[in-house]
């Protein structure tokens, strides 16, 4: 072959297929048998039939965590890289052949959707590597185990089955997963177990896990569900208080789905239902000691026994203590004594009250302050209509503003007093049924009234004329006191005259006396005269006995024929 001065690559390839007799006959890029020649050190040397020997890895021979059993004279399958490389050794990779071989029957068995053994040989990001016999495929995290597994060692370098989730030879990716096969296995399992189980059959089991409803409970190869709520009849706030995982315990089938293959199981079954002896045993009225389990806006869950628990609603939790937070009443764990209200067997109820178990103060305050007892208290608030007095026993009182000051209008009398002043009141009334004390600060006043009714007593009465002297000339009236040590009444500006030159309480003194009419009583049995009412009285009744308008005589002419008769 003749060859140019100056000669190219291509030139070079044909000078090396004509010294490797022409061609390599379409050795590379593919898989071909050839013969151990030599085991040198960690290498095997290969004869393919080429001019030159290729070099394997003995570890190319081997599975993942063997060793390699390769001796002088086997026979082996190697893939062809290249017919020779710079040292003049055909490059020889067994890896590759087994690679090629296996993708091979890998897709003929994906195809059918058959399982396949593999290796866990190594750990990569997200998951783990498996080798298919040759060929590399990726195991997910999440397809392990049905369950996470925090220790895969135990897994690892040991053959085991897979199936194949996915598979592109082109990018050489496979995806295969474990779980798949446990999965399946366990679904045969719990068919075949749950035919041998029945609901309401007593079993052993063990705890395999714990979550904050329940536990999960192995009978046997197929695991059951024991909530929380089945537990015990004793109020649990976690099912750890009571079993850890590696129990044994020994648990009733409460319910089983055989489609969706969920057993339901319980261990409060197999006790004695404390609800069952619950009407005898707590009565209407009863008076127990608790502790509180519970504590919600709406009230407080009281446990009397175990399995047995009761509601004190925040209505009745305190007799003085309104709209306040049950938490700010009691705390859990608390002993505390309550009362039965009420039971509801059909559904379980049991309500309770707290309050009741204590003496009712708005009774005790009644028992020892009676109508008509001054008391001492201090202001607590003051609305629209009156002032709340807080009184011995933790009660409250009202003054209405009516009853706060004499003379004066009720918004006048509410800005007398302040928050948090001490002031004296006397018991006007008590309806401890309603929790409701009325309290008047006036009647404490010189000459005033008791709440008894010294008023009637003193011989006043309605529509009747007394003789009254002046005690105190205040701008919306006066403070009059009838007869020498009569009640204490007042009369108001508008009632001291018929006319409006006569309504000026300026035109009266301290001491003064004069007649009025006694126009009826205030609430606390309190007189209220007027001068105005008595006027247009006597005119009345000097127009029935001297003439009528209607006569044609003046009302001058009949109050003068009026004036005569009294002098006569």
């Amino acid at each position: 072959m003749a060859t140019s001065p100056n000669p190219t690559r291509d030139d070079f390839a044909a000078l090396l297929d004509e010294s490797l007799g022409g061609a390599d006959g379409g050795f590379e890029g593919r898989v071909v048998k050839g013969t151990v020649t030599a085991i040198d050190n960690d290498h095997a040397v290969i004869d393919v039939g080429l001019k030159s020997e290729g070099r394997v890895a003995l570890r190319e021979f081997a599975m993942p965590g063997q060793k390699a059993d390769l001796k002088v004279g086997d026979e082996v399958e190697v893939f062809v890289d290249r017919v020779e490389n710079m040292n003049g050794e055909a490059m020889l990779s067994r890896d590759r052949a087994r690679r090629e071989a296996a993708w091979d029957v890998l897709e003929g068995e994906f195809d059918a959707g058959n399982r396949v053994d593999g290796v866990i040989f190594g750990r990569v990001k997200g998951g783990f590597t498996v080798d298919l016999g040759g060929a590399v495929a990726f195991l997910p995290g999440s397809q392990v185990d049905v369950r996470p597994v925090r220790d895969v060692a135990p897994l690892m370098d040991i053959a085991q089955p897979f199936v194949i989730l996915k598979m592109d030879r082109k990018r050489g990716n496979i995806v295969v997963s474990r779980r798949a096969i446990l999965e399946e296995t366990r679904a045969e399992q719990r068919t075949g177990l749950i035919q041998n189980l029945a609901e309401g059959q007593i079993i052993d089991g063990v705890v395999k896990n714990i979550t904050d409803y329940g536990a999960f409970v192995d009978l046997g190869g197929i695991d059951g569900l024991l909530h929380v709520t089945d537990i015990s009849y004793k109020r649990i706030n976690h099912p750890s208080e009571v079993i850890n995982i590696g129990d044994t315990v020994k648990v009733q089938i409460v319910r089983i789905n055989k489609d969706t293959q969920r057993i339901s199981l319980g261990m409060k079954q197999l006790e004695s239902d404390p609800w069952d002896a619950a009407v005898a045993k707590y009565p209407v009225g009863t008076k127990l000691k608790g502790s509180v389990t519970n504590i919600t806006e709406y009230g407080a869950f009281i446990e009397l026994e175990a399995g047995i628990e009761g509601l004190v609603h925040v209505s009745e939790m305190s007799w003085t203590k309104k709209n306040v937070h049950p938490g700010k009443i009691v705390s859990t764990s608390q002993e505390v004594d309550v009362v039965v209200l009420d039971i509801d067997m059909e559904k379980r109820r049991i309500s309770l009250g707290l309050k009741q178990a204590h003496d009712n103060p708005w009774a005790s305050f009644a028992d020892k302050f009676p109508v008509g007892s001054t008391v001492e208290g201090e202001v607590k608030n003051a609305t629209e209509f009156g002032l709340f007095i807080g009184l011995d026993g933790d009660v409250d009182g009202m003054v209405h503003m009516s009853d706060i000051a004499w003379g004066i209008t009720g918004e006048e009398a509410l800005h007398l007093h302040r928050k948090g002043e001490t002031v004296k009141a006397i018991v006007l009334d008590i309806d401890a049924e309603k929790e409701r004390i009325s309290l008047g600060i006036k009647q404490l006043e010189k000459g005033a009234p008791s709440a008894a009714g010294a008023a009637s007593a003193s011989g006043l009465k309605k529509g009747g004329t007394t003789t009254v002297t002046v005690l105190e000339v205040r701008d919306g009236g006066l403070e009059v006191q009838a007869g020498e040590d009569g009640a204490t009444g007042f009369i108001k500006r508008a009632d001291l005259g018929r006319d409006r030159d006569e309504q000026r309480p300026d035109r009266f003194q301290v001491g003064q006396k004069f007649d009025a009419m006694v126009t009826g009583f205030d609430r606390s049995k309190k007189p209220n005269f007027s001068v105005k009412a008595l006027q247009l009285a006597e005119e009345k009744q000097a127009v029935e006995q001297y003439g009528s308008s209607d006569s044609g005589a003046s009302l001058g002419d009949i109050l003068g024929e009026a004036l005569k008769g009294v002098k006569k």
